[in-house]
């Protein structure tokens, strides 16, 4: 089957996580990961886009470090990087969520 790359954490910069940050899509599918506390499949991060296009938003927060995709089975099971990029840059993913909370 086939794997998913993810960048390490040491690859992951600033400049790629405030990109993926600036759509507003891209933004919705983090909160959504924040607020369910849990690895959400495709199916349940529901914004009424196509597949296409949800497939380039994962792709890019994937790329920025936010988001880990596991294939298991036939799912494909999204979880927020939280910890991780939370370690390397402190307060900033839980500062634009917390902003994004707000609005």
């Amino acid at each position: 089957m086939r794997q998913i790359k993810h960048p390490t954490i040491e690859q992951v910069e600033l400049t790629d996580i405030m990109y993926a940050l600036s759509d507003p899509t891209r933004l919705e599918i983090i909160m959504l990961l924040a607020q369910a506390g849990r690895k959400l499949t495709c199916g349940e991060i529901n914004l009424n886009r196509p597949k296409s296009s949800m497939s380039h938003h994962f792709k890019i927060l994937r790329s920025a470090g936010l988001v880990e995709t596991l294939i298991e089975g036939t799912e494909h099971m999204n979880s927020l990087r939280l910890e991780e990029v939370e370690s390397k840059y402190p307060g900033v993913l839980n500062a634009v969520i917390k902003a994004a909370t707000k609005s």
